[in-house]
């Protein structure tokens, strides 16, 4: 496995394609028979009311404000109904840190999609279940025993940005530290739960400090191994507060590099995802062949990212061409990255 300071370097290196190759020689050794898989869910926020106030985020709305909403249950048993119609098999289900919504709030939401529906529900960030633990007075893991048995499958890795308490302190001052995101992984993993890990750069961090992430998720990894995936995406400044100082969006070439030395450094991760929502089907496509093995979810929804102005799209026809076309098979998959021999 890399040093931090071999990644570093790596990411600092002028040498694109070599960076790449070697992050696609080790995809195919952990996944030598050539096939990329995809997803097909939505993405649903219950509510976009948040008292965290972060930096680079474009979508949260202040509670009293007039567009802030919580979703009704007709409304959003009507979005999952229609997932279902269309062929998907799970619900991404994440929304504000919202100060009078308790536990039983959610328990309820949560048996009340089960009782309706036969769906994956991967709800709910580590600074969603820390703000749920902190308004309910309960600690962790009794707050995510609570929500596994009301319904929850498992634990999506959003909220991570940089696990780099000077840069979280600077992006998100009031979200939850990197220790604590790091714990909501290690108890759900502790309870039979599976989550995924993300990685958000480009906010101003250094490359130090994206390697600090990248050496958080691989020793969690070392000692629960209950991550299935790790997906880095660049962060979208327009309509963002942050956006104003970080006066610079990450490249295509710099989010290939950052996507490869993750592959190499993440080896212990069976799965690296490549982020078509922020980066375009193009790019989505070169990240194939830059470690990447799966091509994420024709995401039947999206809010968060779009509220920034970025409007990129996919049909599962299209994620199937682009990765025909970077020379794999294309596969679809559940939630927990199995594939579903429908096609």
């Amino acid at each position: 496995m890399l040093t931090p300071e071999e990644a570093v370097e790596l990411l600092a290196s002028p040498d694109l394609i070599a960076v790449g190759m070697a992050a696609d020689a080790l995809r195919w050794k952990l996944h030598p028979e050539g096939v990329v898989t995809y997803l097909i869910d939505r993405n649903i926020n219950y509510t976009n009311v948040c008292v965290s106030g972060c930096a680079f985020c474009a979508f949260y709305r202040p509670p009293g404000h007039p567009e802030a909403y919580v979703l009704d249950r007709e409304t959003l048993f009507g979005k999952i109904q229609e997932t279902l119609e269309q062929g998907g098999t799970g619900i991404l289900m994440q929304g504000g840190l919202h100060p009078d919504l308790k536990i039983d709030w959610y328990e309820d939401l949560l048996r009340a999609i089960k009782r309706r529906f036969r769906i994956h529900l991967h709800c709910f960030s580590s600074p969603e279940i820390v703000h749920i633990a902190r308004v309910s007075g309960l600690g962790l893991r009794e707050t995510v025993a609570r929500l596994r048995d009301a319904g929850l499958d498992s634990i999506p890795g959003g909220g991570a940005e940089i696990l780099d308490d000077e840069v979280r302190v600077r992006v998100s001052p009031r979200k939850c530290s990197t220790a604590e995101w790091l714990e909501v992984h290690r108890v759900a993993h502790r309870l039979g739960m599976r989550t995924t890990a993300t990685m958000m750069f480009g906010c101003g961090e250094t490359l130090r400090q994206r390697v600090n992430h990248l050496e958080a998720v691989r020793r969690l990894q070392e000692e629960t191994g209950g991550f299935t995936a790790f997906i880095p995406w660049t962060f979208q400044r327009r309509r963002t507060a942050l956006g104003e100082q970080v006066t610079e969006e990450v490249t295509a070439a710099e989010y290939l590099r950052t996507l490869a030395v993750s592959r190499l450094y993440l080896e212990n991760i069976g799965h690296v995802q490549a982020s078509w929502v922020t980066q375009g089907l193009k790019i989505c496509q070169a990240a194939l062949r830059f470690g990447a093995n799966d091509a994420g979810s024709v995401m039947l929804e999206e809010n968060v990212v779009r509220a920034t102005g970025i409007e990129n799209r996919a049909s599962e026809e299209e994620l199937r061409r682009i990765i025909r076309d970077a020379g794999f098979v294309p596969k679809r998959r559940d939630t927990l990255y199995r594939v579903l021999y429908l096609n």
